[in-house]
């Protein structure tokens, strides 16, 4: 993996009778991957809403002081990775907003492409925001937006809002969970255990991961286009865009990067276990494209269950040569600029007497802006491989996404700076040249798709460039909600640190 940031992790609960926070803490702790810039956690009693949120991992933004403060019978946790507006404080979630219509809280997964568009139609450059963030217009639509009830300003949400939106939404007495009519990020339901005292309840995540870790069942996903409502009366659907019927995979867009890298392997996507559909992109890979090595390597740990597959498909044995260190990135200490030019040897470490003098067929998951990919063959090599031949278990990446992936802007993308002079195939061989790998492959499109077992259901945008939904601009700017429409300047923040 090369120079792909991660989406951010949403999770909810609503059962009265257990600690709330706790269970959010933890389940937003199973998210991590997802995003490690902020963390943070709303809880509501009934009658109050109250936030903790801080920047950094889960386990840095919480103690049992703070955990402590959000007593409640519902609560929504987020994890941050900025995909619009910079990593600061005031862009932590979840949001706290409070308009016209009362009082919510926001988690959100994903990026509405036309959120500066969709403030000023709405009016909304005369609120006071607090953020610079596409989320809190999602969250200013609920609580200042048309319509009579939250029914119809969640049908106005959907209407208006161009993008991806997995939501996790806190009222004073009921929690929401809501997916964009594309599907593009996931977003699952499970029911908790219930106890001999009682306890049990409704969870809401963007992976079953989290629902494993606490024990509870996996119920479904919820539907694109779907707004799911979970408090005292039990649980409850509606599609405010009426799309609840004659839905098949085909329609829904699920990222196909969330099946390739994004998601952990022990989630289940679409009914399917990703570390299974990962091993099938490595079978499909090796039947794509064979070669003749010693050993089958996976650069760790994403790319690890292809290289399983390829090594099952191909007959060559999978070995374990490179270590990861696994807390490298988790620290907010700068290394100086010797250690910096060297950042790819402190998160890998290669293992010499399994490389030396092998033929190594390395698998990884993706190729961004192909700054990577060099450093560990070098790296390689210097560890004595005799010869190495790189197959990536992800389609040539051309464009941008613009759904909630940082992955570079398309003149950084070095698939997209290789095309061959048709303009429509990219030149894979002037890739391997820039590698410095002794061959170099990629998976086909049909090849990923085919292992997901989903047909063309999949947003492939950043392979393709045809996006899903319309309107989506030439150049992304993660930025465009920084500075004020009239002075140009970085708008009023408030501290967003309640309780």
């Amino acid at each position: 993996m090369d120079g792909l940031s991660e989406k951010c992790g949403v999770f909810g609960v609503y059962a009265p009778e257990e600690d709330v926070a706790r269970l959010t803490f933890f389940g937003i702790y199973s998210l991590q991957h997802r995003g490690q810039e902020s963390a943070g956690i709303a809880a509501s009693d009934g009658r109050q809403i109250r936030i903790e949120a801080g920047m950094g991992l889960v386990s840095q933004a919480f103690d049992e002081q703070r955990l402590g403060a959000l007593p409640g019978i519902a609560a929504i946790g987020h994890t941050r990775y900025s995909t619009t507006g910079s990593t600061l404080a005031c862009n932590t979630q979840p949001l706290l907003v409070n308009g016209v219509h009362g009082e919510y809280a926001l988690a959100h997964n994903g990026n509405v492409v036309n959120a500066k568009e969709l403030k000023s139609s709405l009016g909304l450059e005369d609120h006071f925001f607090e953020t610079t963030t596409d989320s809190e217009v999602l969250a200013r639509i609920l609580s200042d937006g048309p319509g009579r009830d939250l029914n119809d300003r969640f049908a106005y949400m959907m209407t208006k809002a161009n993008g991806a939106y997995s939501l996790a939404v806190l009222t004073n007495d009921a929690l929401y969970a809501v997916r964009d009519p594309l599907g593009i990020r996931p977003l699952c339901i499970g029911k908790l255990p219930s106890r001999d005292n009682g306890g049990g309840g409704w969870v809401v995540s963007s992976e079953s991961c989290a629902l494993d870790h606490l024990g509870a069942t996996v119920i479904r996903d919820v539907s694109p286009g779907e707004v799911v409502k979970i408090d005292a009366g039990g649980i409850s659907s509606f599609f405010p865009l009426g799309q609840n019927s004659g839905r098949t995979d085909k329609d829904e867009k699920l990222c196909l990067f969330e099946f390739i890298y994004f998601a952990r392997p022990d989630s289940v996507l679409s009914g399917s276990l990703l570390h299974e559909v990962r091993r099938r992109m490595g079978v499909r890979l090796a039947q794509e494209h064979p070669a003749e090595a010693d050993i089958v390597i996976g650069v760790p740990d994403s790319a690890t269950p292809a290289a399983i597959g390829y090594a099952e498909e191909s007959g060559i044995p999978y070995v374990e040569a490179l270590v990861k260190n696994r807390y490298v990135g988790r620290t907010f200490i700068k290394p100086d600029q010797r250690l910096r030019e060297r950042d790819v040897e402190l998160k890998l470490n290669p293992l010499k007497h399994v490389l030396e003098g092998k033929r190594v067929l390395v698998v990884d998951d993706s190729i961004v802006r192909g700054t990577t990919t060099p450093r560990v063959i070098r790296m390689l090599r210097e560890a004595g491989a005799k010869e190495i031949h790189m197959r990536i278990s992800a389609p040539p990446i051309t464009h941008p996404c613009p759904y909630g992936t940082d992955m570079a802007t398309r003149g950084e993308l070095i698939a997209a700076q290789n095309f061959q002079p048709d303009g429509r195939t990219v030149d894979v061989d002037a890739i391997e040249n820039h590698v410095g790998a002794d061959s170099l492959r990629y998976i086909s499109l049909e090849g990923a798709s085919w292992a997901t077992r989903r047909g063309a259901g999949h947003c492939a945008g950043c392979f393709t460039g045809k996006y899903p939904s319309e309107g989506i601009p030439l150049q992304l700017d993660k930025f465009e909600l920084e500075t004020d429409d009239e002075t140009g300047s970085m708008p009023s923040i408030l501290p967003l640190i309640r309780s």
